[in-house]
């Protein structure tokens, strides 16, 4: 029998079954810790026997353990070898009433330490390579479980609408099982039903009892449950649907307050801790007035740990805020073969002429000319692809920027040391730091935004959309008739869409592969499962009122959970940005009202009694003013870019768009520098 790990650790059997009778020794098959790992390689849809699993983990904490007991024996051994620490130095705390006895605790000194050492870097070591493994059905089954939440309003908003076009318990389960480029893990859920009645003949009632119990998500499971109740009872499917929607809306608008009101609590603690360097730094400054001269902290505190506060902080909002999940492209296989190839096309890919390819040598002729044309008008409006693809500006910036850096240090404009730095830092920072980053981040920064403010085109106007169509279709008319009818009396970029798509079909395209066409231009996930919920329904019939209605609701959902979320998130952005313009003005007064006046006063008290030291005066011992200078300034400049990131995953739940935050708050430390420097 094979077995798949899904772990990336020691993915032989043989591994495990070498460690198999050490896991037998140390626990207990039915225990609770054994059953409860074993629910979460389940929920974590990692299949494979937890005995195995814990064995593999257990021979992961001893190869590691092992290598760091050597590393920590060696460490101890070193110690006490190269007189770095010396028996004298070391008490064991042992009463002893005899030279001889002494004599002796001195000699296992030695001994003691190495194995004592070891022995901590062994533990560390074995509990990293064991809890480090068995943390991985954990991490899984914890981004699954946040994963269904998300989209579980979406999922059963997207059953509801199948219930309303006619279709049973059972058709509902598997349209729901196949929306797995849509509902994600939601669907997978499905699936694991689904599989488990077509396959092993389980009746579907036993197999969704089973998933309520397997699926890492307390709401889902509640809600299997709940629908379990209706298929035995023979209930109304349709209505029980529509009343576990308006629910689950409300649920999600919760979540949503919940969220919120943590992220605001991180702003607040972010206010206090991005301003602890500043504090740490006016400490270490004042103590080398002193005569005690802490070059090292200062250094430390700067390069160091500056920038780890920032990405502890990131990191610390990532685990809270709730990303979209999804690409947001749906799967268009399944429709026609020949347009799932059309679907595909990219920057590498030409679409349906690489299927002909190989043929007849007049498809390879065909593909040329294909590459030509789209070479050709990637070329006349480059801006247009740089809009819908942002990072692609990177394959010409970062070139361009090393290329520019590179030619600034071989001509020797951009200092190439420490010394030459100190001298003249904001010449030096500019051309080693901010010129990349200009280069670099100011077009992406621009094509990124363009992007946004175009995908907001459609989705700002969808709900208001939704319900036109939704009356149009109430009136009679087809689907087709209503995309007509709001694209005549609707503006902005979603009507045009609605034009497009309505030509389309009059020319030979099918609806549902326009549908899934305008989705995979836009790729936007909210979108999708709107496009989702349409096109499965419209499969059933034209007539979708109560679809549509459905659509628009969840849409006002999102729209005011997106409101909501902006405007708080503004609130933390002000909160960050105004810290860091504080932290500028307290570095820019250090600067003009500090540095320099005790500067000129070290350099008068230094020429009165005829005294200079090489390389600039320094007072009270300590670091010379034109290194506070520099230090000063690339703390600033380093918590610009740690601010303008944090504010553009706040706002937006992306990194690349903090990018222009970056480009703003480095511009503003640059201007002041120049000013007070």
């Amino acid at each position: 029998m094979s077995l798949d790990t899904g772990s990336g650790f020691g993915d032989t059997r043989g591994f495990a079954d070498a460690f198999y009778p050490l896991f037998r020794r140390l626990f207990d098959e039915d225990g609770d810790f054994v059953g409860g790992i074993q629910g979460k390689l389940t929920e974590a849809r990692m299949n494979q026997p937890v005995e195995l699993y814990v064995s593999r983990a257990l021979g992961v904490g001893v190869l590691v353990g092992g290598a760091l007991w050597f590393v920590g024996a060696l460490l101890g051994w070193a110690l006490f070898a190269f007189g770095i620490l010396s028996p004298d130095a070391v008490g064991l705390g042992i009463p002893v009433s005899s030279r001889g006895s002494a004599q002796l605790l001195d000699d296992l000194k030695m001994p003691i330490g190495v194995l004592t050492s070891g022995l901590v870097f062994g533990t560390v070591g074995f509990g990293l390579g064991f809890g480090t493994l068995l943390a991985i059905p954990y991490q899984r089954a914890s981004a699954r479980k946040r994963e269904i939440n998300m989209l579980l309003s979406d999922s059963v908003s997207f059953m509801y609408a199948l219930s309303v076009g006619g279709l049973n318990q059972l058709e509902i389960l598997q349209s729901m099982a196949q929306a797995d480029d849509t509902y994600g893990e939601v669907a997978r859920e499905f699936q694991s039903i689904v599989q488990e009645t077509e396959y092993f003949g389980t009746d579907y009632r036993n197999a969704v009892r089973e998933q309520a119990i397997e699926t890492p998500s307390p709401e889902l499971s509640q809600f299997l449950t709940d629908m379990l109740s209706i298929i035995n009872s023979g209930g109304d499917m349709e209505q029980f649907l529509k009343d576990k929607k308006e629910k689950h809306l409300r649920t999600a608008k919760q979540e949503q307050e919940l969220t919120l009101e943590t992220l605001e609590l991180f702003g607040e603690m972010y206010m206090t801790l991005s301003l602890f360097p500043l504090l740490l730094i006016i400490i270490l400054v004042i103590m080398s007035m002193i005569g005690e001269s802490q070059d090292f902290l200062l250094f430390a505190t700067v390069y160091l740990l500056t920038p780890l506060i920032g990405v502890g902080f990131l990191v610390l909002v990532s685990t809270v805020k709730q990303d979209e999940v999804g690409d947001g492209y749906l799967d268009p296989s399944g429709v026609d073969d020949q347009f799932a190839e059309t679907q595909r096309e990219g920057l590498l890919h030409l679409g349906l002429i690489e299927s002909f390819v190989g043929t007849f040598s007049l498809f390879d002729r065909i593909k040329s000319r294909e590459g030509t044309f789209r070479t050709r008008e990637l070329l006349r409006a480059p801006h247009h692809f740089f809009r819908d693809n942002p990072l692609y500006t990177l394959a010409l910036t970062v070139p361009a920027a090393i290329v520019l850096t590179g030619i600034a240090a071989a001509s020797g404009r951009a200092p190439l040391s420490w010394d030459a730095m100190v001298d003249n830092s904001i010449w030096g920072t500019f051309l080693w730091f901010y010129l990349p980053v200009y280069v670099i981040g100011v077009p992406l920064a621009v094509f990124h935004s363009w992007n946004a403010r175009t995908r907001a085109g459609i989705t700002g106007k969808l709900s208001e959309s939704l319900r036109k169509l939704s009356s149009a279709n109430d009136t009679g008319q087809t689907l087709l008739e209503s995309f007509e009818t709001v694209a005549d009396t609707s503006s902005g970029r979603l009507s045009d869409e609605f034009e497009v798509m309505h030509a389309k079909v009059n020319y030979g395209m099918s609806l549902r592969e326009s549908l899934i066409e305008f989705n995979n231009k836009y790729h936007i996930p909210r979108l999708a499962r709107t496009v989702k919920l349409i096109s499965k329904a419209q499969e059933a019939s034209s007539q979708i009122t109560d679809v549509l209605t459905t659509a628009a609701q969840a849409s006002e959902n999102q729209d005011d959970i997106d409101r909501e979320r902006k405007s708080r998130a503004r609130m933390q952005v002000a909160i960050i940005l105004m810290t860091y313009i504080t932290l500028l003005g307290v570095m820019a007064i250090l600067q003009t009202q500090f540095i320099d006046v005790m500067g000129g006063l070290t350099e008068q008290a230094g020429s009165g009694s005829g005294g200079t030291q090489a390389g600039g005066m320094s007072f009270g011992g300590g670091v010379e003013p034109e290194v506070l200078s520099t230090l000063f300034f690339h703390a600033v400049t380093l918590q610009a870019v740690i601010s303008g990131f944090i504010s553009g995953y706040i706002r937006d739940a992306q990194i690349v768009s903090g990018v222009k935050f970056v480009v703003v708050l480095m511009t503003l430390a640059l201007g002041v520098w120049v000013v007070v420097a």
